[in-house]
């Protein structure tokens, strides 16, 4: 196989710079069981399935290496780099290559390393060299024709807005989302969307769900969760107030975080949007819970929002909260956005939702709309009310860039969410990493908004959740550059 220049991309803050690559004989163990090896590693770390490098016991510690070049290839922040010293066929092959790769890399005077045997669907930890470690720093290795080294800082995700400025709009952000969050249960075919438990999405990082509810009569508070016109689970309704138990716990643990719940009716009731705001509004976020919602109908910042769920409604409601908050509403209005659209405008919401992919050869169209998505939210430049923008009247900020990756055909497998989940998420991951904000004309903050996903966390692959968290990064330095020329 041809040698390709592998590129390396820093998604960091901080300069690296590139000092030695070695190669090795690849272990025997590592060349007999192949890929499978490097998947599995990940089940090694509690709380945290990003694999850590194969570097000791798998790889010697002080193997010798057969070809060694010291080299001096600096990468900027948000910057890419190439290097034609590497051969690139071992790095990113798919089965076991006869060789090991070892980049080193020197960040803020410390050295540290990663080892790359194959091309894994694991995101990998750079193990660091010296005693208290400066960084923590994730790489994503993308496979040919574009191989790719992407470094990212590796973001605590059950906690990762803690290093947000209080005034930063939350639609400024980059947020991993779920859709139909709590169908992880055993459910009819193209019912089930995700893979793990809310509270599972919620400690690694997710930030937005994706609810649908059907009163259990208009005159009677119980919710039931449910997905179209089927429940969500086979083994007996799943409840709504048992959901925000846990998303209520989750949030007093982690006080700096906040959580964005898109509400929609649906099911087979014959209840009605204003009965549904009715119910929400008197038996769930009312009383001693008032606390726990942001029920505002604009666009808070992270600080107004931390420790509670700021509500989305994609619900009709009646006279009586069209009066709250002065007449201006009852929480943010996304009620009517178009159908099955690529790309549409509502208030406070740009949405792609293009969901019918009828032929598994549509998939392609729905990856590209996708990305078409994410490109329009990277354009956004973040206004931060006091450093930028007034504080008391601030220049209105930009809406939620809600893109949807789901997508279904209930009557072909192959378009089942699992099945749409497995090329579109891996397509995503690799366009974020390879092409999202990349070149030096790029315009905005180059975040995602919010990204909606089927299927994220299966087997401990939080690959896709990890590369939109990463994308905060370029926003967090501006902040902080702003804030420190406005003292």
């Amino acid at each position: 196989m041809a040698s390709l220049p592998l590129a390396i991309r820093n998604l960091t803050s901080i300069p690296l710079d590139l000092k030695l690559i070695e190669k090795f004989h690849a272990p025997e163990d590592l060349m007999s069981k192949g890929e499978g090896v490097f998947k599995n590693l990940t089940s090694f770390i509690p709380g945290n399935k990003t694999a850590e490098p194969p570097t000791s016991p798998t790889l010697a510690e002080h193997a010798p290496s057969f070809d060694r070049h010291e080299v001096s290839v600096p990468i900027a922040p948000f910057a890419t780099s190439k290097t034609t010293s590497v051969n690139t066929s071992s790095v990113t092959a798919s089965t076991a290559a006869p060789e090991v790769s070892r980049f080193t890399f020197e960040i803020d005077q410390q050295r540290y390393r990663i080892d790359l045997p194959s091309f894994s669907k694991a995101s990998l930890r750079l193990h660091p060299l010296a005693p208290n470690p400066k960084h923590e720093i994730t790489a994503i290795i993308t496979a040919p024709p574009n191989p790719q080294l992407t470094l990212y800082p590796s973001s605590h995700l059950d906690s990762w807005m803690k290093n947000l400025k209080d005034a930063t709009p939350l639609s400024a952000l980059s947020v991993p989302g779920t859709h139909n969050s709590p169908t992880n249960h055993r459910a009819l075919p193209s019912v089930r969307c995700q893979a793990v438990s809310p509270r599972e999405q919620l400690e690694n990082g997710v930030r937005f769900f994706d609810i649908r509810v059907q009163p259990e009569a208009p005159d009677k508070p119980a919710l039931i969760l449910v997905h179209s016109v089927f429940p969500i689970s086979l083994t007996g309704p799943k409840y709504f107030r048992e959901l925000l138990d846990t998303v209520y716990s989750f949030l007093a643990e982690h006080p700096s975080e906040t959580l964005i719940m898109s509400i929609k009716r649906e099911g087979t009731g014959n209840s009605t949007d204003i009965q549904l705001g009715r119910i929400l509004a008197d038996h769930y976020t009312a009383g001693n819970d008032a606390r726990r919602w942001y029920l505002d109908p604009r666009i808070s910042t992270l600080g107004q929002a931390r420790g509670k769920i700021v509500l989305m409604r994609r619900f009709g409601i009646g006279p009586g909260l069209h009066a709250a908050h002065e007449g201006r509403g009852w929480a943010i209005d996304a009620e009517s956005w178009a159908d099955n659209t690529p790309h549409d405008v509502h208030g406070n919401v740009c949405v792609q939702d293009f969901y019918e992919v009828l032929e598994t050869e549509n998939i392609d169209k729905k990856i590209d709309y996708c990305c078409k998505q994410l490109d329009r939210a990277s354009e956004c430049v973040c206004h931060l009310p006091g450093i930028t923008t007034d504080k008391d009247h601030p220049v209105p900020p930009q809406p939620f860039y809600l893109n949807f990756l789901s997508a279904s055909n209930f009557w072909k497998p192959g378009c089942w969410p699992e099945g749409i989940a497995k090329r579109l998420n891996p397509a995503v991951v690799r366009d974020l990493c390879l092409r999202h904000h990349a070149g030096d004309h790029c315009h905005g903050d180059g975040g995602t908004g919010i990204v909606v996903c089927d299927w994220v966390g299966e087997g401990g692959d939080w690959d896709l959740v990890r590369c939109i968290v990463g994308m905060n990064t370029r926003l967090m330095v501006r902040e902080m550059e702003l804030t420190q020329g406005k003292q």
